[in-house]
Parts: C-alpha cells; structure tokens; sequence
C-alpha cells in the first residue's frame, strides 16, 4: 500500500513515525513537511515512502517505557545474568583477573610445553609394531634419528675426513639423552652401491613427541658438522615432523601479525567506533589466554598438538568476532528503543538484560553448536586430533564465558559510551545505528527475496551445486615430503636417500615376524610385487625385526597396495611397520571416520536446532544447506590442490590429492562456524517471528537485523583465512583455503539466499512444531 506523503505529513503532526531497530516502520523525528525526503521501510508489512533528512531508528518512547523496571518484562536466566553482570564490574573483572592470572601463569610455557607429534592411529598395527620395536630393539623405530651422511669426493670408507665427521656425529648422538642407541652404517644396508652416502641410526629412548623436539635440537648441530666436501644431514620421521612444525608455525604466525590489522579495520568499519570495535579483541585475547594455560596444565595428563594453539587462536578470533557483534548491535539497538540518555542507568542495565535475553541466548545455542562439532573429532583416535580439537573447545568455553559474563559487564558501564571514537568513514549520519546503506540495502534484498524467490533460489542453489560437483573425485593422503620447504633438513637427506638408495628406502617398511618363521616370512616378501629389496634383521624376545624396501616412494598409491600385499602374504601374528606404514594407518583411519564424524554432526547439529528454534523443518533445512557449503569448499578444494589449478597464483606445488586431514578435520570446523552463522540467523528469525507471527515479518527482519553481523563476521573470518592461504607451506594454504571458501559460501548463499527463501516458502509451517514432539522439546524463546 504506498501512503500519500501529505497523510503522512497530517500524522507526524500528532505522533511521530520511525523505523524499529529491525526496519519495519519508519519514523520523521523532525516533524516539519518541508524536510521529509523518500525513504522506503514497512508499516504492517506494506511499503510506504515518507522521508525525513534526520531519520532516526528508534520511536521515542514514553516515559513509561523508557524507565520500566525489568521486573515488568519477561524475565529469563540469560536476562537475569545480563541484569546482574551490568550491576557488578568490579566482582566480574576482579573475578576474571583471578581467573587470567592462574592460567597466565602456565601461558607462557605453551610454545615449549606442546607437543610435535601424535600424527598417528593409535590402535592401528602399525603404532603397535613401534611400540614394540621402542621396548625389544632399542627404539630403531619410525621414531628413530637418521644422519645422512654424503661425501661428493669419493666413497666414505676411503676419505679420513668423512670417516672422522661420521664420529663426531656419533659421539654427539650418543651424548643426547633421548637417544638410546647408535648404529653405524654397514654394507648392503647403510651404505650406498658407490660408497658416497651412508646412514647413521639413532634409536629413540623417548616418545614420538620428545624424539620430535630431540630431532629440533639435534638438527643444527649435525649440519654444523658438514666440511671438507661432506655433508651431513639429520632426517627421518621425527625431523620430517620437527621441519613441519617450524615451517607451519613461522607461517602462521606472519599469518596472524597479518591479520590482526586487517580484522581491526574491518572491525571498525562494522561497529562504527573504535570501542565497540575493541570489544571482540578483548574477548579473543581472554579466550586466547585461558586457552594456552590450560593447554600447558593438561599436558601434564597426556600430550598435546603444538597445532592446537594454532587452531585455539582462530577460534578465539572468529567467535569473540561473531559473539561480540551480535550482542553489541542488540544492546546498541535496545538503547535506541529504549530511548537512552547519557547518564541514564537504569536503561542501559536494561538493554543489557535485553541483549543477553535475545542475541546472548543465540550466542550460548551457537557455542554448543561448536562445541558438538568439534567433540565429533574425539571419534578419531589420533592424539593430534583430539588434542587440537581439544584446544579449539578451550578457547570456545572461554570465548563464550567472557562473552556472558565480562563482555555484559562492560557494557554496562560503558552505556552511550559505546558508540565513543567514531568513524564516520562514507557514513553519511554520525550515528553508527542511523540506517545506512547496508542497512538499506539488506532490507531491500530481503524484499526482493520474498517477491522473486524462485530465479533467486535457484541461482544461489546452481552456485553451491557447482562449487560442491567436484567432490565427487577428491582425493585424500597422508602429505608427501613436499609439505615442508625444500631446504629443510629432513626433505634434503630425503632426497639424498631417494636417490643412493632408491625411491622407497626414505619409506622402508619395518616387520615385526615371529622368529620361527623369519625364513619363510622372508621367501614370500622376495617375490612379492612392489618390493624392491629385504634385509633380514635382529631377533629379540620372539620377533624378528625385517627391513623392506618398496620399489615407489612412501606418498604414493603404488606403496600403499604394496603395504597391503605385504600384509597379506606374512605369517599370522606378523606386524608391518615404519612411516609409510604408519601414514597409511592414519590415512585409511580418517576416511573410516569421516562419514562417521559427519553423520554426528548433522545429528547434533539438527538436535540443536530442533532445541533452539522448535521448528524440525527450518533445523533440518539449516543443516543440509550448511553440509552441502562444506561440500562446496572441499569441491573448490580439489580444483586447487588436488588438480594443481591456481598452484601458480598460490605457490605451491600440487600433490595429486588433499592431505588427508582435511575433509575431517576442516571441515568439522567449517561445520561448526557454519552453524554458528545458521543459529544467528534463526533465532532472529524466530524473534521476529515470536513477536509478529508473519512470515514476510520473519524473513525480511532476520536478514536485516542479523544480516550485517554475518556480513562484517565473514568478512573478518575470510580476510584472517586468506592470510594463510598466501604463506609459504602447503598445509596452511589448504586450510586458509578451504576455509576461507566454506564462509564465502554459507554467508554469502545460504546464510543471505538459500535460507531466507526456505522460510519464504515455509511460510507458517517453517516455525511448525508437532504436539508430540513439542512435548519432549524446552520451550526456548528469543523475543524479549
């Protein structure tokens, strides 16, 4: 219905019209005709054009509504906890300093404290044939220390200096604590058919994790030793892992120094001020903290990843981001509507009761969310992933308890204040919660969704399902040396091995056999397809302890159906060994796991909907639409990494498939900040739905009101990402990557398109709960 604009005129003499926080009815605040200019908004969900040059959000309110004690609304537990946080700074921040103090105490030993290693299946064949070679053959195991030793003069055995350099080496293995036994090279084994290169062996006395930092200390020393045309490199498995720790953690951290500037300005330009702006930061930082402490106090009950406070600062990063704009721009809108002044308290409280009564609910569903995705990784039994995942649900307890407790506090005292240091930028009103032209243009798209939603949907669903196409074809493994930069320690003695020795000695098989029947264990592996070469080895306490040497390098597909013949052809009770074997225990662990994984995450993932929003329809919507933006990352995934298209622009060089971690492991964590996004978008949804049961109502508002927090939080989260897309190593890269896709698209497709236009056709039955079910489910609202 279009509302002549002299009938408007007439009204705004007698009462004043607005637009609510959430762009539904627009108000001239001055009231004089000759000002009003077009503006479009909704008034019982018809567009009207009225203008004022001075709009404001917010109807005046009667004084009445302006000092109503919060005892008059409803009242709920998070209402009551923002009433009683915004009351007591002084308890919370000294409640808090307490609790930074504690953990910061352990925080600063976190870089030295975590762990190196735990890549591995722990109940596999091949972890069990090491812990048995740790025992009984003094740890000559995959965790062993290898000293590549190569003369570029001549053979080793002839050249004094060579000779004199392969003592030295020894007697500075020997001298290290974690080493429990030096072997020198030998004919046929250890030394090369031209007698230039040779291994030294260093059994470990330790775990994988100690041997990972053993190897780090080790590394420099050893290639210090190098002269006289010698050269001596220390490799192996644990130096492979030592090299990817340092690599991977000197790129993420140039990542993270990079992206704190980025994620401040886009900050600024989302909020408006630099307060509001800090705000996020300080939850991060708390998060950040509390996180690395605990992580340092449970080393003391099992290891854990040095990845993990990698992955706990991304966490802390993107939803102290997302939490702290939702609730500031539900507190900043409550302060409009409630008309507040500078100096008026009773206000504020209650707009900070109102804000963790609706967008602090939604923070706390969204945070379980998370946490549920991540607990589905503790499936996998691989010490590295658990304790990542682990790390990561740290941060997110601390994160979201800030967020309930300090961050209501704050604002509390801070009040008006919130919008103090403003950047105006291309604002044309200095207010930050004056209608902008995002604001605008979210309102007009949500319009536009619910007149044209079919072309719409369609598109949007076209994009997800060719971004998603590809990964159909993806393939995943265990990294190949690659992963680590070319200079590295372990992929120069790497090649050294390859080539003295052949492509499969830096990967050579360890077999555990009975000793009874070495012999014929022996036979069979000689003419077995894919073995290059066998050396008989040791026995000790019943096992014998054989070498094999696979004809193709450790990565490839042609070793792993040479590990599976070797398997298959032993003696019963025979245990097959070694690095390659252990990658390939790993890698054919995590796709067993994957569809588990996701399998519970969907089922959680709608469980919690279900709980939040009571509408079975729109949760089982919001979950198939963010499984189908992961599966659209991981298409884009393989394009890249698995096809090598853009490794140019990117510089890396591509391996053939997408390391195995990834579909797991990222892609729970992309599930999880997906979900983040959908309770966010939902529940204000639901509100809008909760206070006027219109669906038009519900649609056009949640995409206004929630549709500027999932932009500006996207925006943060894909500029932090696609930092570390641009790093140097391959792993980060993957993951800046991926992730980075993955928020595109949910935000961009489904969040802003897809969903919306699931609620534009629901109609009614989007929020339509049945009797049955709605007998077992809490009744949880997020109107106020």
């Amino acid at each position: 219905m279009q509302l002549p604009v002299d009938l408007l005129t007439r009204a705004t003499i007698h009462r004043p019209f607005c637009i609510y926080p959430m762009g539904y009815l627009l108000q001239s605040v001055n009231t004089h005709p000759a000002t009003l200019q077009p503006v479009v908004g909704l008034i019982d969900h018809e567009e009207i054009s009225v203008m004022n040059s001075d709009v404001g959000l917010p109807p005046t309110p009667t004084p009445s509504d302006r000092h109503a004690p919060a005892s008059r609304e409803r009242v709920s537990a998070f209402a009551r906890l923002g009433h009683w946080t915004a009351t007591r700074l002084r308890l919370v921040l000294l409640s808090w300093l307490a609790i930074l103090v504690v953990f910061g105490i352990f925080a600063p030993q976190v870089e030295t404290a975590l762990s190196g290693a735990g890549w591995q299946d722990s109940s596999s064949q091949s972890v069990h044939a090491r812990d048995i070679i740790q025992h009984d053959f003094s740890g000559l195991g995959s965790a062993a220390l290898e000293v590549v030793v190569v003369d570029h003069r001549g053979p080793i055995a002839s050249d004094p200096a060579a000779l004199a350099l392969m003592n030295k080496a020894a007697a500075l293995l020997r001298a290290d604590a974690h080493v429990s036994k030096v072997v020198m090279p030998s004919a046929g084994t250890s030394i090369s058919r031209n007698g230039r290169t040779a291994i030294i062996t260093a059994g470990s006395a330790a775990g994988t994790n100690v041997m990972v930092k053993a190897a780090n200390d080790l590394a420099g020393p050893i290639q210090d030793l190098s002269g006289s045309g010698v050269t001596l490199t220390l490799s192996g498995d644990s130096a492979l892992w030592a090299d990817f720790n340092n690599a991977n953690r000197s790129a993420m951290l140039r990542s993270e120094m990079l992206s704190w500037p980025v994620t401040m300005i886009i900050l600024v330009i989302a909020f408006g001020s630099l307060v509001a702006a800090g705000l996020p930061l300080l939850l991060t930082m708390v998060g950040l903290l509390v996180a690395a402490g605990a992580l340092v106090m449970l080393t003391h009950a099992f290891p854990v990843s040095i990845w993990a406070l990698n992955f706990a600062l991304m966490f802390a990063l993107a939803l102290g981001i997302d939490y702290a704009l939702f609730i500031v721009v539900r507190f900043r809108s409550a302060l409009k509507r409630r008309g507040a002044t500078p100096g008026d308290r009773d206000v504020v409280i209650a707009s900070v009761a109102e804000a963790m009564d609706t967008a602090g609910k939604a923070v706390a569903f969204s945070a379980i969310t998370v946490l549920a995705s991540l607990a589905s990784i503790l499936l996998v039994p691989s010490p590295a992933f658990r304790s990542m995942a682990l790390g990561i649900m740290l941060s997110v307890v601390a994160v979201l308890a800030a967020t309930l407790t300090l961050l209501p506090a704050v604002l509390g005292r801070l009040g008006m204040r919130i919008s103090s240091g403003q950047v105006r930028l291309w604002r044309r009103h200095p207010d930050p919660e004056h209608p902008g032209r995002l604001d605008i243009m979210l309102h007009s798209w949500g319009r536009t969704m619910w007149r044209h939603p079919a072309w719409l949907g369609l598109g949007a669903l076209a994009v997800l399902l060719l971004a998603a196409s590809p990964v159909i074809g993806l393939r995943t493994n265990m990294p190949s040396i690659t992963i680590i930069p070319p200079s590295a320690n372990a992929r120069v003695g790497y090649g050294e091995v390859a080539s003295a020795f052949g492509a499969g000695a830096p990967g050579a098989l360890q077999v555990l056999v009975p000793a009874a029947h070495q012999s014929q264990a022996l036979a069979s592996l000689a003419t077995t397809k894919g073995v290059a070469g066998v050396s008989p080895g040791p026995t000790n306490d019943g096992w014998s302890l054989d070498q094999v040497i696979a004809t193709t390098g450790p990565s490839t597909t042609a070793t792993e159906a040479t590990i599976v013949r070797v398997r298959s052809v032993l003696p019963a009770a025979s245990l097959v060994g070694g690095a390659a074997a252990e990658n390939y225990d790993l890698q054919q662990s995590l796709s067993h796991y994957t569809p588990i994984v996701f399998g519970v995450l969907i089922a959680l993932g709608f469980i919690l909907l279900l709980i939040a929003l009571g509408a079975p329809l729109i949760a089982a919507a919001g979950v198939l639409l963010t499984a189908l933006s992961v599966a659209g990352a991981f298409g884009v995934a393989r394009l890249i990494f698995q096809n090598g298209d853009l490794s140019g622009l990117l510089h890396f060089q591509s391996q053939g498939f997408v390391d195995a971690w990834g579909p797991l492991f990222f892609g729970a964590m992309v599930f999880g900040v997906a979900m983040d996004y959908t309770l966010f978008m939902l529940s204000a949804a639901k509100e809008h739905y909760e206070t006027h049961a219109h669906p038009e109502h519900a649609m056009i508002g949640s995409v206004r009101s929630s549709g500027r927090v999932v932009l500006s939080a996207a925006a943060v989260m894909i500029a932090v990402f696609l930092t570390f897309a641009l790093s140097g190593p391959l792993a980060p890269k993957e993951m800046g990557v991926i992730l980075a896709v993955a928020v595109a698209l949910d935000a961009l497709v489904v969040r802003l398109v897809l969903l919306p236009i699931i609620l534009r056709y629901g109609q009614h039955h989007s929020w339509h709960l049945p009797k049955w079910l709605g007998r077992f489910l809490p009744k949880v609202r997020f109107s106020h």
